[in-house]
């Protein structure tokens, strides 16, 4: 069983900055390309960031590039996603995936991410 577990989402004021972490237990993380979605209020989920195996390549959504960071350290099964100068439009609960490309995938429960104006 592959387990994906997102943490470090919270409330922050906009300009702020939050670092949300990913752990992948059950499976042999190295194998899997990694990706960030969010879905706001009423909203569909969207694609937020993703990173490859190797974390050499990485992309990002156009609303977020600039200010999102995606990495990965393989040594701790751990993908992280660091957003800086937050806006409100950020809010979202943000899930993390394990081999994104694939159906299903592996997604976690999500984090709530809430940006005051």
């Amino acid at each position: 069983q592959v387990h994906v577990v997102e943490s470090g989402g919270g409330l922050v004021q906009a300009g702020g900055s939050l670092r949300l972490s990913c752990e992948v237990s059950g499976g042999t993380f190295s194998r899997y390309a990694m990706g960030w979605f969010r879905q706001g209020p009423g909203a569909e989920r969207e694609f937020v960031a993703a990173i490859s195996r190797s974390g050499d390549i990485a992309n990002y959504a156009d609303s977020v590039k600039g200010r999102f960071t995606i990495s990965r350290d393989n040594a701790k099964n751990t993908v992280y996603l660091q957003m800086n100068s937050l806006n409100p439009e950020d809010t979202a609960v943000y899930y993390c995936a394990a081999d994104p490309h694939s159906s299903p995938g592996y997604w976690g429960q999500g984090t709530q991410v809430t940006v005051s104006s």
